[in-house]
């Protein structure tokens, strides 16, 4: 524990100055121009692009990254009923699905045309389509793909993410979009459940809500998506006479977070969550979140890009841009 403590600090100290910066806007301007979330992922940039963390730091920037996010997802599940599931409609719940099922053709086709192997095809397909390195990491033993497959398919996801945290809000004044329409855009074309919440936090509680709901349902799809691939290849493996298969973990189909975002959100439908509480649980995840933020940024390198290959550059942006057009096609139509 006490190896994860300079790392946090470092991003504590970021996450101050980024609140500072965003009060002093609040209080000059009325309204900050740039969230705390935004501050902190371009502070934590900026002194990575001056300054490489040594393994001393490593460890708590990483757990800030990860865990703390996670636990600031979770924490969110707290404010949220399901009765706003079940308010969104089946329609938009089979939209999604489609939208799933289309970009997991089209970014697979996609990178077979550029050239690219069948298995990093499909990491590619299933991290942009779902949910970033988690689908990567839950597909990939069940396609028994290799080291490098892996490494080439997740090298952008960091660096995309980030883009996709710090441009989507811009697009809410470009293309006129309510809360709930922006809410839906964010669930469909950012990376992970944890990114959804810095995503959205900007536009408001009503934005977070319906992202976090629209993305966990991208994200109970990887389920069935990996025990399909389990049993296709497990049967190309009897026909080739090796009975062998990968035992699926349930804990990578679905994340111990999502498990504590669902209970506190049973729990809050059930009224079993005071409302006394969620003002500060909610603002504690904002906190967390932008804590995560300044790790995030830290652990951003930009130099990454010229290690990865041109046509896994290009499958993955242009998969993402494809996403980024079908969701906004059908966050019109939700008017």
């Amino acid at each position: 524990m006490f190896l994860l403590i300079p790392g946090i600090l470092l991003c504590g100290v970021i996450t101050v100055i980024s609140l500072g910066i965003q009060a002093a806007e609040e209080h000059v301007f009325d309204h900050p121009y740039i969230e705390a979330l935004v501050v902190a992922i371009l502070l934590g940039m900026a002194v990575r692009t001056a300054w490489q963390p040594s393994e001393r730091w490593r460890s708590g920037i990483a757990f800030s990254a990860k865990q703390l996010l996670e636990v600031a997802v979770m924490l969110l599940g707290a404010s949220i009923s399901f009765a706003a599931i079940v308010a969104s409609g089946w329609l938009l719940i089979g939209a999604i699905a489609v939208t799933v099922a289309i970009m997991l053709a089209v970014s697979f086709g996609l990178s077979r045309m550029l050239g690219l192997r069948t298995k990093l095809s499909i990491l590619i397909a299933c991290g942009n389509s779902i949910c970033g390195n988690s689908a990567i990491a839950a597909v990939a033993p069940v396609i028994e793909a290799d080291g490098d497959d892996i490494a080439s398919s997740i090298s952008f996801t960091a660096i995309l993410g980030v883009l996709m945290v710090l441009g989507l809000p811009l697009l809410i004044p470009l293309l006129k979009l309510s809360a709930t329409q922006y809410g839906i855009l964010a669930g469909l074309t950012v990376y992970a459940v944890p990114q959804v919440l810095a995503a959205t936090v900007p536009a408001g509680i009503v934005s977070t809500q319906i992202g976090t709901l629209v993305k966990l349902v991208r994200v109970l799809m990887l389920g069935p998506i990996v025990v399909g691939l389990s049993l296709f290849v497990a049967r190309r493996k009897r026909k080739a006479g090796n009975a062998k298969t990968v035992p699926i973990s349930p804990f990578k189909l679905v994340p111990w977070f999502i498990i504590g975002f669902l209970a506190l959100a049973a729990l809050r439908s059930l009224q079993l969550v005071p409302d006394i509480v969620i003002a500060p649980v909610t603002k504690t995840a904002v906190i967390l979140t932008v804590l995560s933020m300044a790790a995030l940024g830290l652990g951003v390198d930009v130099r990454v890009l010229s290690t990865v290959g041109g046509r896994v550059t290009a499958a993955v942006t242009l998969s993402l841009l494809l996403l980024l057009g079908l969701s906004i096609a059908l966050v019109h139509f939700f008017k």
